[in-house]
């Protein structure tokens, strides 16, 4: 049996039931949150981490919650921002380049067997060279298919600025794509 968002922001709203809530939440919501932040990440563990981390922030401050957007959008937002913090401790920590490439490497040597999975892995080194922003659209748009209206609810932009930057991002991708063809064939 599904359970509605409803359902799981009354569970979320009472004491009682927040342990069944906050479990109908992950149940609900865990594998398109792992994906969007996976996108950003890379890593696996990482992006595991950056899950849970959103999910305890989640927990902590439902309280916080305005019934004015989805719950998703919601969780989206902060599994957003829990994601760039772990990419600005990945910088600081002088990583971010190097150890990126590292895993995509890593990436293209353990799965590249088929041309479609070498075609993913060309993209995402694609997408890894964008501005944050832009990756953010762009993920956002091209992997979990959301309208501008709620990009830009869950990145706190406006509509036009998320077209622009998704439009930018798709130019940087075709460019790089492009450009590292010989890597497809």
């Amino acid at each position: 049996m599904k359970v509605t968002e409803k359902e799981i922001i009354e569970w979320m709203s009472h004491p009682r039931s927040q342990e069944k809530g906050l479990r109908a939440l992950m149940d609900t919501h865990q594998s398109r949150l792992y994906w969007h932040i996976r996108r950003l990440i890379v890593d696996h563990s990482l992006a595991q981490d950056v899950l849970q981390d959103t999910f305890i922030k989640a927990f902590q401050n439902f309280h916080q919650f305005k019934k004015e957007s989805k719950l998703y959008t919601w969780l989206y937002r902060i599994a957003t921002n829990e994601a760039l913090q772990q990419l600005n401790k990945m910088k600081k920590m002088q990583k971010t380049d190097e150890d990126a490439e590292y895993h995509l490497q890593n990436l293209t040597a353990e799965n590249a067997s088929a041309t479609g999975e070498e075609i993913e892995i060309i993209l995402q080194k694609a997408i890894h060279t964008l501005p944050d922003k832009q990756k953010l659209v762009f993920t956002l748009r091209y992997y979990d298919e959301l309208p501008y209206e709620e990009i830009s609810n869950i990145l706190e932009m406006s509509v036009g600025t998320c077209k622009t930057n998704y439009h930018y991002a798709k130019q940087k991708i075709e460019e790089y794509i492009k450009t590292n063809a010989e890597e497809i064939d």
